[in-house]
Formats: C-alpha cells, sequence, structure tokens
C-alpha cells in the first residue's frame, strides 16, 4: 500500500512541475500595495480569468450610431469640405448638412435627444454573446464625443440625464453577470480636448461662412431649448488654441493648448467615479495610461480597490495602447486592429470590429471565417480577440451580426476546448503565414493554406488548428520522431467533432494523421493531441 501511495504522489508532483503555460492556474499576488509609478505597476501580474476568457464582445455604442454614418461622426460633422474613409461615401459634413441641418443650428448636442435605446434588450444580446463563446463583455464608457453612457456625477452630459435615460453601463453589467461574464468599461474621453476643438470652427465658403458652429454656445443659450440648464462647455470643452490641421477629418497635431488643470482632474474623477461605483474587471485606454501622472494615479487605485472588492487578489486588467516591452507586465497591451507577429511573453488583447467602429448603413462586415482564423492566430500568440458589434441607435444590432453570433456559436461548440482555458505552446504555428500577421492599426486577412498550424495547450493536451482542410492526412511538421513535449508519450489523436481516435505515425519530417472523410465543421480544424 505505501509503495503504491508513493507512486501516485510522485506522479502528482511530476505533474506540478509541467511547465507554467500548460499548467491549469498558478498562485495570485495577495494585497500587494500598488504605488502610481511604473516600478510598482510591474508587480502587476494579469488575472487567470483573463487569460482563460480568450474571447469577448464589445459594444462600441452611443449618440453617434444615431447617424448611421460610422466612425468620428461627431468630429467629421463639423469638419467642411473633408473627405471621407468610406469608400463611395459623401463627406460626412455634406451628409449631415442634408439630413440635420448646419451644425450652427444642429450641432453634435442635438443628436444626443435621438438617442433612445427603445428597442435595446441587454439580456437578450448577452445570451447571443456568451453562446458565441464571448466570456467577456466590454461597454463603451465615453468615446470622444464626452457623453458618458452611466450616471457619472461628474459629467451632467450623461445617458441617464438624457438621450435613452438609461444607466447603459449599469444594465449591461447587470446582464454580463447574469450570464457569466466578466465586465468591462472603455473609456476615450481624454481625447475629447481636440476632438471637439472643430465645433468652434466655422465654414469657409457658402453662404453660412464665418458663422461659427455650436461648440461657442454657453450655458445661458440654452434658455427654452432641449438642453436647458446644461453648459455645452461641459460637453464640447472649454475654447482654448485649437491644434492644426483641424479641417483634417482625424488626427490633429498638439501645436495648440494642452489640456488644462481642470480637464484632466475632471476626467480622473469621471474614471475614478465609475470604478469605485460600478467596480468592473476590466478597463481599457484608447491610447497610453492618459495624461501622465493621472493615469498612473488610476491604475494604482483600480489595482487596490479591486483586491478588496476579490478578497486580496487582484483581478483587475487594464487594456492601453502602444506600451514598450518593459511595460507590458504592468497593463495588457492591446492592438487595435492589428496582431502580434510572435508568440508574447505577456499576455496581451486586440481590438477589432465585426463591421466598423460605428454602425454604418450599408457598411462592410467580415466574415465568420475571418474572424474564427484572427482568434485563432491571436490566442496562440498569448493574446486575446475582443470583437466590437454594432449597434443602432435603438439598441438592436443587424441581421448579418446575429447569423455571425450564430456561426461562431456552432464552431466553439466543437472546438472551445482549444480556446478557453488555454495557454501557449512554445511555438505558435508553422506553416507559410507564420510571421508578419500585422501591427497596430493594420490588420489583414491572411489567405491561410492547409500547411499552415496553430498550437494551444491545456493540461496534458497538444490542440493543433489546421487551417484550412487538408484531405486525407496532415502532417505537422514541429512534431518529429524524437520531439519531447512536456507530457511525455503521445496516447491519443483526435479530431474534436468526431468521437473515433485518428491513426497516426511520426517520422523524422513530422507527425503524420490520417483525417476522417469530411471536416466536422466549416473553418479551422483541431487536432487534439493527447499524452499518457
Amino acid at each position: 500500500m505505501k509503495s503504491k501511495s508513493l507512486i501516485v504522489v510522485l506522479l502528482f508532483l511530476s505533474f506540478l512541475n509541467l511547465p507554467a503555460q500548460n499548467t491549469d492556474k498558478k498562485n495570485e499576488k495577495l494585497n500587494t500595495v500598488f504605488e502610481p509609478s511604473w516600478e510598482s505597476l510591474k508587480q502587476y501580474d494579469c488575472p487567470e480569468w483573463f487569460r482563460d476568457a480568450k474571447f469577448g464582445i464589445w459594444a462600441h455604442w452611443g449618440p453617434q450610431s444615431v447617424a448611421e454614418y460610422g466612425d468620428w461622426f461627431a468630429r467629421s460633422m463639423y469638419i467642411q469640405g473633408n473627405t471621407t474613409w468610406y469608400e463611395g461615401k459623401e463627406p460626412t459634413y455634406t451628409y449631415h448638412l442634408k439630413k440635420y441641418g448646419h451644425p450652427s443650428e444642429f450641432g453634435y448636442k442635438d443628436l444626443i435627444p435621438l438617442f433612445t435605446a427603445e428597442k435595446w434588450d441587454p439580456e437578450a444580446l448577452m445570451e447571443l454573446y456568451y453562446k458565441a463563446g464571448a466570456r467577456y463583455f466590454m461597454s463603451m464608457g465615453q468615446h470622444h464625443d464626452n457623453f458618458d453612457m452611466w450616471n457619472s456625477k461628474f459629467q451632467p452630459w450623461n445617458a441617464v440625464n438624457m438621450g435613452p435615460k438609461k444607466d447603459i453601463v449599469k444594465d449591461w453589467q447587470k446582464a454580463a453577470k447574469n450570464n457569466n461574464m466578466r465586465f468591462g468599461v472603455s473609456m476615450h474621453g481624454e481625447f475629447a480636448w481636440q476632438f471637439f476643438e472643430v465645433t468652434r470652427m466655422s465654414d469657409t465658403t457658402g453662404t453660412k461662412k464665418g458663422i461659427p458652429y455650436d461648440g461657442v454656445l454657453t450655458k445661458a443659450d440654452g434658455t427654452g431649448k432641449w438642453w436647458e440648464g446644461y453648459d455645452p462647455q461641459d460637453l464640447y470643452c472649454r475654447p482654448h488654441k485649437p491644434s492644426k490641421p483641424f479641417y483634417e477629418l482625424c488626427c490633429p497635431d498638439n501645436s495648440g493648448d494642452p489640456p488644462d488643470s481642470a480637464f484632466l482632474t475632471k476626467f480622473y474623477n469621471r474614471i475614478t467615479d465609475l470604478v469605485d461605483n460600478y467596480h468592473p474587471d476590466l478597463i481599457y485606454f484608447d491610447g497610453d495610461l492618459p495624461q501622465g501622472d493621472y493615469g498612473l494615479r488610476f491604475a494604482s487605485h483600480f489595482y487596490n480597490e479591486n483586491q478588496k472588492w476579490n478578497n486580496g487578489k487582484n483581478e483587475a486588467v487594464i487594456n492601453t495602447k502602444r506600451q514598450p516591452a518593459d511595460r507590458q507586465k504592468a497593463v495588457v497591451l492591446d492592438i487595435e486592429n492589428g496582431q502580434s507577429d510572435f508568440l508574447k511573453k505577456y499576455p496581451w488583447q486586440t481590438d477589432a470590429s465585426l463591421d466598423g467602429w460605428f454602425y454604418m448603413k450599408g457598411g462592410w462586415h467580415a466574415s465568420t471565417k475571418d474572424i474564427i482564423e484572427k482568434l485563432i492566430d491571436i490566442v496562440s500568440k498569448n493574446g486575446n480577440l475582443m470583437l466590437n458589434i454594432t449597434q443602432k441607435s435603438d439598441g438592436t444590432i443587424q441581421e448579418y451580426a446575429v447569423q455571425f453570433l450564430k456561426e461562431m456559436g456552432q464552431w466553439m461548440d466543437i472546438n472551445g476546448e482549444a480556446i478557453h482555458g488555454t495557454r501557449p505552446w512554445e511555438v505558435f504555428g508553422e506553416g507559410p503565414h507564420n510571421t508578419e500577421n500585422g501591427e497596430q492599426n493594420k490588420s489583414v486577412n491572411i489567405p491561410f493554406t492547409s500547411e499552415d498550424i496553430r498550437f494551444t495547450t491545456k493540461g496534458n493536451k497538444l490542440y493543433a488548428f489546421i487551417m484550412a482542410w487538408p484531405g486525407k492526412n496532415i502532417t505537422i511538421k514541429s512534431l518529429p520522431t524524437g520531439k519531447k513535449l512536456w507530457y511525455g508519450e503521445i496516447k491519443e489523436i483526435k479530431m474534436l467533432g468526431y468521437d473515433a481516435p485518428l491513426k497516426w505515425s511520426q517520422d523524422a519530417n513530422g507527425l503524420t494523421v490520417q483525417l476522417p472523410d469530411k471536416p466536422p465543421c466549416n473553418y479551422a480544424f483541431v487536432i487534439k493531441i493527447t499524452g499518457k
């Protein structure tokens, strides 16, 4: 009996010595005190829930959805003669002029009452998202339009006071919790200072030449108007020297006045108010940690407070952009509309969209195949995919989005075990498309072939994603004879979606597996290699 017990103990101890990426969980630091400095924030470890989740859904939604004319509408509607980044569409200013009137008379603020959300059903949407395989959800907190989507103490222009007159963040959060999903909020308002400089400009030609747009209005001008009692400068920011070139569609330079202390303090108070009152798991910033010391103060506050909500465990995640390698442990790197070229040491995230950032009537949308392949490539490199699905101002999503979610769910029902809760292998993949997959704001749809394979691991299993159906068999070159795996010898090989084991052989060229007569699903097929 003693010898049998010793064998059991030795086997258990040998399992504990598996490589870190193949163990289920790791010990997490408890009650760490974070100071507002990068050095202190490097004590942070990304929580296991985020690493397990792999796939999230984002609702990039707000008053800009009213126009049904895509992203950055709140800025570009004020730029006379601007171009548009939507092929075949007229300039945003022209579109706004025809549909709503001149921006001196009908400005962005006047779209807010039209943002009604009257058909919005967060519970039904969240159920769809969960069934599609999403394990966390991101609500828009505030876009560059400076409009808060929660019951904000520091911004009167918010969704409870006007527009839908609902606490959008709270209702999304409740639905996420009811569907066993982690919850995040995205913050973009730090850019409002420059974003809305154009609201105080005027036409350079035509009958309205020289007449200022509505960004010059004050609280006193609201007497008798729908916005009586509200100050437009709380929305558009106070007048200041603008950056140049302010007539371009986007991306002003830094030649104007920098944000003043009142703006910075208000932004800090808003994001801290949200964290303290809503206790999100994740906060996303559309850039670096915002505004220098303010951002570091916020990060340390969020990490410290999150531990209080979670019995000493830090379950918080902060997404930021373009972080150098030495800071990618302190916060979770986000790559907008791009992918990593290599397997990253620390967890990271791609944010991308099924159909643009804000809803565009008659716009494009990605295919289910493209999204699945993007997800696999990202997960194999230690990343997560957060996918935006746009909504109309009434709160509904498009039929093509519903169809995508159903197809995604069908694929996840078969292959989800190779996505959720996995960790990367020693290499992310093999094949002709194993490098140069994209970078920040340069996402590409890779023409994967049957030679392209991506890997994930879980326990004593190595999963190999075949990106295109190869026919009767597949040879995995990364697994030749003599290749040692963390779990020892191969016990069994199956394909997810089939019960019967597959025949296989191994030689110097790799592991060759005989495949079923037909694929079990429409895209990206998974071979499960189980160890003894």
